[in-house]
């Protein structure tokens, strides 16, 4: 499922970087969402226009993610992270355990991205939540950083998602 103005799926996308964890440990500190997506930002960015810029832009996107992960996922079973590169287009597939009656919810989530309504309910969800629901973090991907995002569904209870992120191209 493609949504928003992607790059194509078969586009010849360059590896990046892989990361694995045990989901348990991921989600036994809040904090490692902040630090992954620093530190994981720090390391591709060097050889960007403004390393400094892209790092900050990709952080937050990558942070965002983890937390839809940290929120939806359980504890067994392990988190994998995968960057890619296709010219200014950063490619993230985060695959997370999550139990598979919520698996529907994440795949509504990502098709209603695509909805007329998507700035009107994220407006809505920005000023009404008190924290930010997994729904609206995706809607703050596509909305704030252009962002499409799929999903692939898996026989497991897993989930994973697909983000295309034109950083390179964002005005700050």
């Amino acid at each position: 499922m493609d949504v928003g103005n992607s790059v194509p799926a078969e586009a010849a996308f360059e590896p990046l970087l892989q990361f694995e964890m045990e989901m348990g440990t991921f989600l036994s500190e809040w904090q490692h969402c902040d630090h992954l997506s620093t530190y994981l930002a720090r390391m591709i960015s060097h050889n960007r226009a403004d390393p400094v810029r892209h790092s900050n832009f990709f952080s937050s996107a990558l942070n965002e993610l983890l937390e839809v992960s940290f929120r939806g996922g359980t504890a067994s079973g392990q988190i994998g992270l995968s960057i890619y590169r296709h010219g200014p287009v950063e490619r993230v597939q985060i695959t997370f355990p999550c139990p598979a009656e919520q698996v529907p919810f994440y795949r509504e989530a990502v098709q209603k991205i695509d909805r007329s309504d998507a700035h009107a309910r994220y407006s809505d969800s920005i000023s009404t939540d008190m924290a930010p629901s997994r729904e609206s973090i995706l809607l703050d991907l596509a909305i704030n950083f252009d962002a499409s995002i799929r999903i692939e569904e898996s026989t497991s209870p897993a989930v994973t998602l697909i983000v295309d992120l034109p950083l390179e191209g964002l005005v700050s």
